[in-house]
């Protein structure tokens, strides 16, 4: 892994020598901002390996972006690289019913710096712009809302969102080391299964510096300090036209852009 270019694809010339949550949160702010949480290749019939080589190709050489496992995986790889400790953790994502999904269906970072440990995550879309400080019930306050962590059943973990007076939980997480290797199932069936929510339509989303633009089969919709612009996509040529224009992604095959998710 080339780390300068690295640092250049998410618009940084270089890092601090000093591995502190300064420069964690800088990191991971420009990752959100300059790679896109996105699931194209699922829908271009194009496999998704769990290969630290195979990330750093898309992420940084073809200036993609991708879903969790890619995301965070090659992020750690990044975090590794500039002199962090850390260790890939799995996660259980809320279904919206009151339940949870299986395990390793989401990955994510826990950062250690000095006697404090950092939630860092750059692969679950909508979420905080900064590591959350890995402290129970305490309510931490981000550009993207405001988030807690606490207890939750056994050895987990929750992250949960606050909405309006309520908490809506994110997910929850047992905060052992894992290895890749061990999404390797999982995030096969995140791209074969009918009943992954990947397989049943195109997403392309990144956070912007007051909001966030996110693109759709059939919608391409801007937020910015809190106003929602929603704009219809009717035909693949408008699609690919937004991909293109707005976040700098183009298919590495054309036969691709004749897919439909």
């Amino acid at each position: 892994m080339n780390l300068q270019r690295y640092l250049s694809r998410i618009g940084l010339d270089q890092i601090g020598s000093v591995n502190d949550s300064y420069n964690l949160r800088r990191l991971q702010r420009q990752h959100l901002l300059n790679v896109p949480f996105e699931n194209l290749d699922i829908h271009w019939n194009i496999p998704i390996v769990l290969d630290t080589e195979a990330f750093y190709d898309k992420i940084v050489g073809q200036n993609r972006g991708g879903f969790c496992y890619e995301l965070n995986g090659l992020f750690n790889e990044l975090l590794r690289a500039a002199g962090f400790q850390t260790r890939l953790v799995s996660a259980r994502v809320y279904d919206g019913r009151g339940d949870f999904t299986d395990e390793y269906d989401h990955m994510a970072i826990l950062v250690i710096i000095g006697e404090t440990n950092y939630l860092a995550d750059v692969g679950f879309g909508d979420f905080s712009a900064e590591p959350l400080k890995f402290t129970v019930e305490q309510e931490q306050e981000d550009t993207a809302g405001t988030f807690m962590i606490r207890r939750y059943a056994g050895e987990y973990f929750e992250v949960a969102k606050k909405e309006g007076a309520t908490w809506r939980s994110s997910y929850i997480f047992e905060p052992f080391g894992r290895d890749l290797s061990e999404f390797q199932s999982r995030c096969f069936y995140q791209q074969t299964s009918p009943d992954s929510h990947f397989t049943k339509g195109k997403l392309c989303s990144v956070m912007t510096e007051n909001g966030r633009k996110t693109l759709t089969d059939d919608k391409f919709i801007v937020t910015a300090e809190g106003e929602r612009t929603e704009i219809g996509i009717n035909s693949q040529d408008e699609f690919f036209g937004i991909l293109s224009q707005e976040f700098g992604i183009r298919p590495a095959n054309n036969d691709a852009m004749l897919v439909t998710g």
